[in-house]
């Protein structure tokens, strides 16, 4: 007998997302101050933990995961992305999260199978 899923089962939730990005970010970089040489450390380890969460829902998506983290001075940032897709099944999250010294912000991208 076939397998049909729901809805929900093959749609992009950002909601969901979003909570996985917060807390990715939290388990990652906590309430550590900017520190330039542990960066490289604080993206890998954001944007693994984003991917591993989101292997562990079970849908059938593929997922692409940037992070950013940028030391508070000052400084401006801009980013943009464009995505040809299918708005009915695939999308995007984008979470700013901050602490006293730092910005991380992290895009997950999610394109259905």
């Amino acid at each position: 007998m076939e397998e049909f899923q729901t809805g929900e089962e093959t749609t992009f939730v950002v909601d969901e997302i979003s909570t996985i990005i917060k807390e990715s970010v939290e388990g990652a970089i906590g309430g550590n101050a900017y520190t330039h040489s542990r960066v490289n450390q604080w993206t890998s380890n954001v944007v693994e933990q984003c991917l591993s969460q989101l292997a562990k829902l079970g849908k059938p998506f593929k997922y692409i995961v940037t992070c950013i983290i940028m030391q508070k001075n000052g400084a401006g940032l801009q980013t943009a992305s464009s995505c040809f897709w299918d708005n009915s099944t695939d999308g995007s999250c984008t979470v700013r999260w901050e602490n006293k010294s730092m910005y991380c912000i992290v895009s997950v991208f999610g394109l259905a199978l």
